[in-house]
């Protein structure tokens, strides 16, 4: 099943707003409902391809002259334009149809991704992969106009190899993380990664990516668990990761890993996997405030025990309940709701006993109250529902975003409100106050990931009315010395700050890279870097 074209995921599981959170949209925040509905598929006028027939004939014999390889039709198209940012779903449901791809092609292994390449090379056709087309930093459509193809890699689906003395596992691209699941359950294995784009998103496009899971505080992030690497580029194929570790050189596995479609295209990735574990427990613990709360996950992060799932939400966000969107504003008459943190454990039952008895003192040292399993297990259960919430919101006339960061330790305080007055001065001075809330999603020993979300009015040009927002807040980012991106990606809405953050060497080391592996420029040209 394909997602939802102008919204997440699949559009039975949407989910309703509480009368308590529409009242709070209508009187804090002066939400106010739309004036019309987003236009239905059907009345999208959705330009032709606009390639020539040689092209057409090209593309398809580099997928072996597959009926079914190379895809023109409108609502193929329509279905592989953008990602799933609140920008882009905004355009999508306004019928802005400028960044539809003049083709699919849909190739199946990596001889046919390598002639694909060649093909569009030869053609001076931009090409850019999409996998789950859940990216939200505009990573799917080239930073430039005209025609370019759609690569998605959904037939490539297969589970390769799996080496169980050396629990390992070679997967290829198109294998939504759910099927990868179910592949490794079969043998008895997982890898642990459980993004929110979990249901949606792709092995390829996890590397490609950087992305990090809510459990990574025990299985770490993806980049972590990668152990080798296949890359196809119109000038050939980059293999990686002859051993789990090597002094032969710099790592080219980090060159690929985090290159979003501009260096190649990933056709198969070696992961390490564990045992699926024998028991899961997750419970909530509630801090007095958010500073208090992140010295105790700091403890925890730093001399252990280490848990599986590790995430503080701050005053406003536990006071909204957005860490249980199926309890959404249960919250809002408590006195008490200080700061929620989720504390998971995953593993053998003897182990995840231990640790959950030796974390406990650590939490309650640290200020922290036991809030029993119910506000953990709730967590649980609608950890991936927060994009259709999105939706929900859209639909009433609020604009909701997210963004995400990472520093140091020492750094947290002073880049969360930063980044908090960015957002909250930029809105109010355009007369839109919004709500602004955070957690910490990923712990380290040295320092963690803040996730912000945003609701305000939306505003009459919605899109630069964010766009202006999440300038600001990318300049406090810098600034507050934290990295422009943790695991959304960098895409092309923060290419320019990480041109700012890698600097002018970085970035020319960076291009000349670019230019060994695609001479012609065609691919994901604008994402990541600069197009020429």
């Amino acid at each position: 099943m394909d997602m939802l074209w102008n919204g997440w995921g699949d559009p039975a599981r949407a989910t309703p707003l509480p009368d308590t959170v529409t009242g709070l949209l209508r009187d804090l925040l002066g939400v106010k409902p739309l004036d019309a509905a987003p236009l239905p598929l059907a009345e999208i006028d959705v330009p032709g391809p606009g390639l020539d027939d040689a092209v057409l004939r090209a593309l398809t014999s580099a997928v072996g002259d597959r009926a079914d390889g190379v895809r023109t039709d409108a609502e193929t198209r329509l279905r592989h334009t953008r990602g799933k940012s609140t920008p882009d779903l905004l355009l999508m449901r306004a019928g802005d149809v400028s960044d539809t791809p003049a083709a699919v092609v849909l190739p199946d292994g990596h001889d046919e991704v390598l002639a694909v390449l060649e093909t569009c090379a030869g053609h001076g056709l931009p090409v850019v992969p999409f996998g789950g087309g859940t990216s939200v930093v505009g990573g799917l459509a080239p930073g430039r106009r005209g025609p370019f193809v759609a690569l998605d890699p959904r037939l490539m689906n297969r589970l390769l190899e799996l080496d169980e003395v050396s629990r390992t596992a070679r997967l290829q691209p198109g294998l939504r993380a759910p099927e990868a699941e179910a592949l490794l359950a079969a043998h008895g294995y997982t890898l642990g990664h459980f993004p929110q784009s979990y249901e949606w998103a792709t092995i390829g496009g996890f590397a490609a990516t950087r992305s990090s899971g809510q459990a990574s505080a025990g299985y770490g992030r993806f980049d972590e668990m990668v152990l080798g690497l296949t890359l196809a580029t119109p000038e050939g194929t980059l293999v990686t990761g002859r051993a789990p570790r090597s002094a032969a050189g710099p790592d080219l596995r980090q060159l690929v890993l985090g290159s979003e479609g501009a260096l190649g295209v990933i056709t198969s990735v070696t992961v390490r996997v564990r045992p699926v574990p024998e028991v899961r427990r997750y419970e909530g613990w509630r801090f007095a405030s958010f500073d208090a709360g992140a010295a105790a996950l700091r403890r925890l992060a730093q001399d252990g025990p280490r848990p599986t799932v590790l995430r503080l939400s701050d005053e406003t966000e536990t006071l909204i309940g957005l860490a249980q969107p199926d309890a959404l504003g249960a919250s809002l008459d408590r006195q008490d709701a200080g700061c929620l943190a989720v504390v998971g454990f995953e593993g053998t039952e003897a182990d995840t006993a231990h640790r959950r008895e030796e974390a406990a003192r650590v939490l309650a040292d640290g200020g922290g109250t036991f809030a029993g399993e119910e506000p953990g297990e709730r967590w649980a259960h609608g950890r991936y529902s927060a994009p259709y919430l999105r939706d929900s919101l859209l639909d009433a006339g609020a604009l909701a975003e997210t963004l995400e960061t990472a520093t140091y330790w020492s750094r947290v305080p002073a880049l969360y409100a930063a980044v908090r007055d960015a957002l909250t001065g930029t809105l109010t001075d355009a007369g839109t106050p919004p709500l602004v809330m955070c957690h910490i999603s990923h712990v380290y020993e040295n320092g963690a990931s803040l996730y912000f979300t945003v609701v305000c009015a939306q505003g009459d040009d919605t899109v630069a009315h964010w766009t202006r927002a999440k300038h600001a807040a990318n300049e406090a980012i810098l600034a507050a010395g934290g990295t422009i991106t943790h695991h959304h990606g960098v895409g092309t809405d923060h290419r320019d700050w990480y041109v700012q953050e890698a600097g002018p060497l970085g970035i020319e080391a960076l291009r000349a890279v670019k230019r060994t592996l695609d001479p012609a420029g065609v691919l994901s040209p604008g994402v990541l870097l600069p197009a020429d």
